[in-house]
């Protein structure tokens, strides 16, 4: 299966996949035309919508494989039914590439981001914008022009992990609240990417020093750190850029690393799990009441790897 990447130029274009729900066909791009995959035969079943604009986000809708949520480069997110080959609805609110979608079957929303760092919410039923916020970002910090902002949704489909090169976030999609947030410390390694464990009781959280961290979902507290010597045996030049959850294994996850190398990791036989809390990070986990603020300091010390 091989993306359309005619008149692209790979080190800038946006590589981005959606898996649909009952695991039969793949959306993805590189840059060009955006590829419509059969899992059974892996053959394209179609190609549709050659840029400009580019893809930089997709989602299938929960409850229907035909329609398609497409984040764009220009800032746009095109709502598009494959089996008409239509966009049914043009949502507009950034100012920035889109960098993360995701919908609820709960609350029947959308929940977009972008390079903007601003979050929208968006009725599934007639696309229009509910809230919007932008994310608070910590005094001082200005975050690099390549910086993503991901959301994913709590298996409770009412709360979502916003992830930040500057911070790891719980809101509550509603009003739009952020109710848990962890703040990386200043000068310390940007987080390049982070995801719920299949059970949603987990974060594993990727940094650009190599670092991985798993944290507790419920209130952002650090479990484990791990080094990248338990992983890295020769090229130290290299750091995650993906990180992945295995769908059935709670402890088990898989990342992809910058010289496209895949690594998966689970605890030792003998512990199980990762890491019992112990006490103090290197960042800072604050419980925010309705709109984020300072953080407090850390009260769990990691365990290594």
């Amino acid at each position: 299966m091989t993306n359309d990447v005619a008149e692209t130029n790979p080190e800038e274009s946006v590589a981005c996949f959606a898996l649909s729900k009952n695991d039969s066909y793949v959306m993805s791009a590189s840059g060009g035309k955006i590829s419509l995959f059969n899992m059974m035969t892996f053959k394209t079943m179609t190609t549709f919508m050659p840029p400009p604009p580019a893809a930089t986000f997709l989602a299938f809708h929960p409850q229907d494989n035909n329609i398609i949520a497409i984040g764009m480069d220009d800032s746009t997110i095109q709502i598009y039914n494959v089996r008409v080959d239509e966009v049914k609805s043009k949502l507009k609110g950034h100012s920035k590439r889109i960098t993360g979608l995701a919908f609820s079957h709960v609350l029947n929303v959308l929940v977009s981001s972008g390079a903007d760092a601003q979050i929208c919410v968006w009725s599934s039923d007639g696309w229009e914008k509910q809230k919007t916020r932008y994310v608070q970002l910590p005094p001082g910090r200005t975050p690099s022009p390549q910086s993503d902002t991901r959301v994913q949704f709590h298996n409770d489909q009412t709360h979502f992990l916003l992830v930040h090169e500057t911070q790891l976030a719980i809101y509550e999609t509603t009003k739009l609240e952020c109710v848990k947030q962890w703040i990386q410390r200043e000068n310390s390694a940007p987080i390049s990417h982070a995801t719920f464990s299949c059970d949603s009781q987990l974060i594993y959280a990727s940094f650009f020093d190599a670092t991985i961290c798993v944290f507790t979902a419920s209130h952002l507290r650090l479990r484990c750190k791990i080094n990248p010597s338990a992983y890295l045996t020769s090229n130290l030049n290299v750091h995650p850029m993906v990180i992945a959850a295995h769908p059935q294994e709670p402890n088990q996850f898989a990342f992809g690393l910058s010289d496209g190398t895949v690594h998966v990791l689970e605890p030792l036989e003998s512990d199980g799990r990762w890491g019992v809390p112990p006490p103090a990070d290197n960042g800072s986990t604050s419980t925010v009441p309705a709109t984020p603020t300072a953080a407090g300091s850390g009260s769990e010390q990691p365990a290594q790897r």
